[in-house]
């Protein structure tokens, strides 16, 4: 009997388990398919979703090409001086007995400025007066009431503060640009809000064997009547310009392979939207981060200003800003 009910309860724990596992399979099975299947769905809608989306709309800042003046430079420091310097010197060796002048004073051509006392031991001799060379201002007084002086020796400097200049250098491999008569442009602390304008008046025989530079001139045309000698400013010369040319800024420039190009802007539909047309150009003058163009470009086009690193040729873009076209008046800036 105990053996009876031993084997009926074996039989019915194999039958429980039997049943629990064709369950599992069952609901098991079921579970993936449908799985599956919303991952398949998932799938679908995705594919669909980036084959609408394909085509990427770049955002692009723009400029309309200008037509104006430009002009290439040299930027360089000089010293304002007197163009006209003369030492006085006088007439007899002796001590320095009176001085009638200051720095700073203006004076007469032949005007009385000092005197020298000539006398010797046991001998007396009458005063010799040292009369100013040039009419202008006392710049410099090398020497002191009671010095001994002679030919030699000058007694003052006199220059002409109305004929100022500005001495720059200008280093060897620009030698060839320079000539007489280039236009410059000049500034200084005292003036930040003041442009002083000029040209070369004289350019030195002979290079510093030393610096490796020219010594150069530059008259002041306006100016002389605030400006002091031994001021110090920044000068501009000029050293080429032209008129009537096309010019953008030139991070619009864009060169890759040896080409160089820019993208203009075809505007469709909506007026902020449009194509990027890329276009071959010839680059001149870049001065002051304005590009000359000389060929492929013309006045007015509307040309990719930032934005165009990642674009190629009919790439869709957004306009989301337009910048000012550079002046047809263009500054040394």
């Amino acid at each position: 009997m105990k053996e009876i009910n031993r084997w009926s309860i074996l039989l019915g724990l194999a039958l429980v388990l039997t049943i629990g596992f064709s369950g599992c399979d069952r609901f098991g099975g079921k579970g993936d398919e449908a799985g599956a299947e919303v991952q398949a769905e998932g799938k679908g809608e995705r594919g669909e979703a980036t084959e609408e989306n394909a085509a990427t709309i770049f955002a692009v800042s723009t400029v309309k090409a200008a037509q104006g003046q430009i002009r290439d430079y040299i930027e360089l420091n000089g010293d304002v001086t007197a163009g006209t310097k003369v030492d006085t010197y006088p007439d007899a060796a002796g001590k320095l007995s009176r001085l009638f002048v200051e720095i700073g004073q203006r004076v007469r051509k032949d005007q009385v400025i000092a005197e020298v006392d000539p006398s010797r031991p046991g001998m007396q001799f009458t005063a010799s007066p040292v009369k100013a060379a040039i009419s202008g201002t006392v710049t410099s007084i090398p020497v002191q009431v009671g010095a001994t002086v002679s030919q030699q020796v000058p007694v003052v400097q006199i220059s002409d503060m109305r004929d100022l200049e500005v001495r720059v250098y200008v280093a060897e491999k620009f030698i060839s640009k320079m000539k007489v008569g280039l236009p410059a442009e000049m500034s200084f602390e005292a003036y930040p809000d003041r442009k002083f304008e000029g040209k070369i008046k004289e350019l030195s025989p002979v290079i510093d064997p030393q610096s490796r530079t020219l010594e150069v001139k530059i008259s002041i045309s306006d100016g002389t009547d605030v400006l002091k000698a031994g001021m110090f400013g920044e000068v501009k010369l000029v050293t080429a310009a032209k008129e009537g040319v096309v010019k953008i800024p030139a991070e619009c420039l864009v060169s890759r392979f040896g080409e160089e190009f820019v993208f203009v802007v075809e505007r469709t539909g909506e007026a902020q939207m449009g194509r990027a047309k890329r276009v071959k150009v010839t680059s001149g003058i870049e001065i002051d981060q304005k590009l000359e163009i000389t060929s492929g470009l013309q006045p007015g086009e509307e040309v990719v200003y930032r934005g165009q690193t990642l674009l190629e040729e009919a790439s869709q873009v957004r306009v989301v800003e337009t910048v000012q076209p550079l002046s047809d008046d263009d500054e040394l800036e």
